[in-house]
């Protein structure tokens, strides 16, 4: 997870969870709110109904999700961020939220580092580099020769600007030096459908819905973003063992809180407990098996304290990638 993540946190883990008072032990006494900042359906609101479902269970109150789309992610994350900061209103976040959009934006209207507390770091997304099937490449080099024989020529389809998917290949691009043009789409599965249709001849996308055209042989896969093999492609090389030793990029969702001062944040012990109750369901073989599956990498999540300096290491990170790709400030 040390190379998956860009940073050690396996150094930062820190082991078990202390001081959970009597506060803690009786939140909570109403609903909690869980917002996913995203339509119905994808990856982002499956994990929150999964984790909703397991805290609902161990902490005896509804843990309601409520879709919040638009701009991004920006209008759901800027919803908890002026929520009142007593443990009712909680975020699933995923990496544009709370590292991409800073870069992104002119003026993004809430600081991920600052109006946020993370409670955990769930699940790395390993993406898949495909291609349309009538493209003449079986390999990732192949692709290399390709683009440098017909700069421009190629282009590769994204799930929107600054997305994940726009992000990676722009970090392809930049280690390759190849030139492709970018074809940005409303979402990840109709940009998908137009590689394979052949109408776009590649990109990097997130791997459950690409599994079922890849072992239908609609797309053809070439290598996964991470150093790490996943699960759900076992088969299948990285970018990095063919060639790009460095290139390894995941996109990973966190559960967030809003960390305002005023009337106060909100309290260490109910945080604690949120982040305690995660990350032991996280750890469970039976859930990391059913990630694994998906193409998901579960994360024993290190602690809150370390998280807060993972995520300026994030905005670090990706932001000089915002930037390479001409699109800073672009929104």
């Amino acid at each position: 997870m040390r190379a998956l993540l860009g940073f050690s946190l396996f150094a930062l883990m820190t082991a078990g969870v202390a001081g959970v008072g009597a506060r803690a032990e009786t939140y909570p006494t109403r609903p909690v709110t869980f917002v996913v900042p995203f339509a119905p359906g994808g990856g982002t609101e499956f994990l929150a109904r999964l984790l909703g479902q397991r805290l609902e269970q161990r902490l005896g109150k509804p843990f309601v999700i409520e879709n919040r789309p638009g701009g991004g992610g920006v209008i759901g994350a800027l919803s908890v961020a002026r929520a009142a900061p007593d443990g009712y209103t909680i975020l699933m976040a995923p990496s544009p939220v709370m590292a991409i959009n800073v870069a992104l934006h002119k003026k993004l209207p809430y600081d991920p580092a600052v109006d946020f507390v993370p409670v955990a770091l769930v699940v790395a997304t390993p993406y898949v580099l495909v291609v349309a099937p009538s493209l003449p490449v079986q390999s990732v080099a192949d692709l290399i020769e390709l683009a440098k024989a017909k700069p421009g020529q190629l282009s590769f389809a994204s799930a929107g600007l600054g997305t994940p998917h726009h992000l990676f290949a722009q970090l392809f691009k930049s280690m390759t030096g190849v030139e492709m043009t970018h074809v940005p789409y409303r979402g990840s599965v109709p940009a998908l459908t137009d590689v394979a249709a052949g109408h776009v001849q590649l990109m990097f996308c997130d791997i459950p819905p690409a599994l079922g055209l890849i072992k239908e042989g609609k797309v053809r896969a070439l290598g996964v973003s991470t150093k790490e093999r996943v699960a759900a492609l076992p088969d299948l090389a990285s970018v990095a063992e063919q060639g790009l030793a460095d290139f390894d990029a995941a996109s990973w969702q966190m559960v967030a809180a809003p960390r305002r001062n005023r009337p106060s944040p909100v309290p260490k012990d109910i945080i604690e407990r949120l982040h305690a109750e995660i990350k032991d369901f996280m750890v469970q073989p039976e859930i990391k098996d059913h990630a694994f599956k998906m193409g998901l990498l579960p994360i024993d999540t290190p602690s809150v304290a370390s998280l807060r300096v993972f995520v300026q290491t994030e905005i670090t990170r990706w932001g000089k990638v915002v930037e390479q790709a001409g699109i800073a400030g672009s929104q």
